[in-house]
């Protein structure tokens, strides 16, 4: 059940979440044959999510320090702190 209409997927709803949540694999939803959405498990939505951010972190760090090793300026944690109003 890798790939269905949507008209099908409509009429088979019940069974479509059932093979998402049970075999955590995504079922594709294809309108003119071309693959339009997918209903996956909300536990595996939540992983991808996680780990999405977790890599958008890692990015932002790496460019970070590329920045301090080009000699770009630092801003000292202090003032992080009261630009955040935690100081």
């Amino acid at each position: 059940m890798a790939d269905m209409t949507v008209s099908d997927a409509r009429a088979r709803l019940a069974d479509v979440v059932d093979a998402a949540r049970v075999g955590h694999d995504p079922v594709y939803l294809t309108r003119r044959g071309q693959r339009v959405a997918a209903v996956i498990d909300a536990e595996d939505l939540g992983r991808l999510i996680a780990a999405a951010e977790d890599l958008a972190d890692i990015e932002a760090a790496r460019a970070a320090r590329e920045e301090i090793a080009e000699g770009e300026a630092v801003i000292p944690w202090a003032q992080v702190k009261a630009d955040l109003g935690l100081a």
